[in-house]
């Protein structure tokens, strides 16, 4: 528990043996539960990952990052949801950053402003991220730096349906839980780059903004 809520985490996995294993294990003790998807991993992931969740779910195929999480909140119980990715560019120790302007009843959606640590943002997500935080600002009305960023919290009330398979689900759920009224707001959160991170790709450009017109 952290304060008077429970706290479940989402975590998408694709062949993540390399570093799953030391994301999950730093994950800190105040998480109620730990909730890994592997989305159709060829490697290890699975069984590494088994280690150290609560529970772990394999999906039969890659299906994407959106179709991971709307697996997860199938499984999660918490009054706050966390997502995180499971490349390691997220630090597990940040988690309670995201959680104190919830439990301070300061903010319902709370996002991890990332702050490079180590490495570049590979110039792909750079342009995305660009792209889609000034169209969100237009259609939320509010000040978003960051809009992209996996690394985030939501009430349980706040959370979406969600509707789409890869990486626009960062965008659908943002503008979506701010039609539900949630107030959202950001905290910097550590990130380092000089990894082998993420699948990518510039057609995601296109879902983004897709996702940002059907939301």
């Amino acid at each position: 528990m952290f304060g008077k809520y429970k706290v479940s985490i989402i975590i998408p996995a694709y062949n993540e043996e390399k570093r799953i294993g030391n994301v999950l294990a730093r994950i800190p003790d105040f998480v109620d539960e730990v909730i890994v998807i592997d989305d159709g991993s060829s490697d290890a992931t699975y069984e590494i990952a088994r280690r150290y969740a609560d529970k772990v779910v394999k999906l039969n195929k890659n299906m994407g990052k959106g179709a991971a999480l709307r697996e997860g909140l199938k499984h999660a119980s918490g009054d706050i949801i966390v997502f995180m990715d499971a490349d390691g560019q997220h630090d597990p120790e940040e988690i309670s950053k995201l959680l104190e302007p919830i439990i301070k009843d300061k903010a319902d959606f709370v996002i991890g402003k990332r702050i490079i640590k180590a490495g570049k943002r590979p110039l792909p997500r750079k342009l995305s991220n660009f792209i889609t935080t000034a169209l969100i600002r237009l259609k939320t009305k509010q000040r978003i730096e960051d809009s992209q960023s996996g690394f985030r919290a939501i009430r349980r009330e706040f959370v979406p349906e969600i509707t789409s398979d890869r990486y626009e689900v960062e965008t659908e759920v943002l503008i979506k839980a701010a039609k539900k009224g949630a107030r959202i707001t950001e905290v910097p959160v550590s990130t380092r780059y000089d990894l082998e991170t993420g699948k990518f790709r510039l057609e995601d450009i296109i879902r983004f903004l897709i996702a940002l017109i059907r939301s």
